[in-house]
């Protein structure tokens, strides 16, 4: 795969993406959304790829939002009825995409990162890793940020994030704590332990887990009443004989995997 604003690696059931923009603190640009927007879709059917971690080039960012060369400067004038959003493409669940996602981020994650960690499975952070929304400090109006990571923190802490804009950052440690990430390790640790988890949810059965991605999405979208109706049909499009077989002649083995306690 050619890109011009990412990298692509992919090996042991894993894919690793790389936003590659760098000297601008990897912010996205129409570019990079086409190219995301089409990765994600094209790993649809890439059966090789079960599970995919995404982190930002550089140490400085993971991501902080859209290049500023890309903002109108019209005074913000817009139709509602036809504005698209510029970030809208950027998510696997928006391309359709129920494989797992593992976001590594290091460094500064701001403002449109929040289309892409809002629509991850789970999120690795390091140390020096922080996260603010700068929106409202610049006059601009926050909407999308906040309703994409509303689910991820408790309503005090979006709210704060959102509203304190360039005036306050949530660093690692405290996203830890509000359970916005789920592990903090050291900077040059980061993208090693991120593969290392997903080598392990891709060396399981691959039906089976993107069925249960679809299942919790499905939870945190619906009621709980419409995700338990829906439950029957996800058993049985993730439930395979052959899954099953491989599960219980692993177990039948005698063999067990030695958990890592974190």
């Amino acid at each position: 795969m050619n890109f011009e604003t990412l990298l692509y690696e992919e090996s042991d059931g894993v894919a690793l993406v790389t936003l590659n923009r760098p000297d601008v603190y990897n912010a996205f640009n129409a570019a990079m959304q086409r190219e995301l927007s089409g990765l994600w879709q094209s790993l649809k059917t890439n059966d090789a790829v079960r599970c995919i971690v995404l982190t930002g080039a550089g140490e400085r960012a993971f991501c902080t939002g859209i290049d500023r060369s890309e903002i109108p400067t019209d005074g913000g004038s817009f139709d509602p009825l036809t504005f698209e959003d510029p970030g809208r493409k950027l998510g696997p669940k928006t391309n359709e995409l129920y494989k797992p996602v593992i976001a590594a981020v290091n460094g500064m994650a701001c403002g449109g990162a929040f289309y892409m960690l809002g629509e991850v499975e789970f999120i690795i952070a390091s140390t020096s890793a922080t996260f603010f929304d700068p929106h409202v400090t610049y006059g601009m109006t926050a909407v999308y940020e906040p309703l994409l990571m509303m689910r991820r923190m408790p309503w005090g802490e979006i709210a704060r994030l959102t509203l304190t804009g360039s005036h306050e950052r949530v660093s690692a440690k405290r996203a830890f704590e509000v359970g916005l990430v789920s592990q903090v390790v050291e900077d040059d640790l980061l993208v090693d332990e991120a593969l290392r988890v997903a080598k392990a949810i891709a060396s399981q059965p691959a039906r089976a887990v993107q069925a249960t991605v679809r299942a919790m999405w499905l939870a945190r979208d619906l009621t709980p009443a419409q995700s338990l109706a829906a439950a029957p049909e996800l058993l049985n499009l993730g439930t395979t004989p052959e899954a099953l077989e491989e599960g219980q002649r692993a177990f039948a083995s005698g063999k067990r995997i030695e958990p890592r306690v974190r």
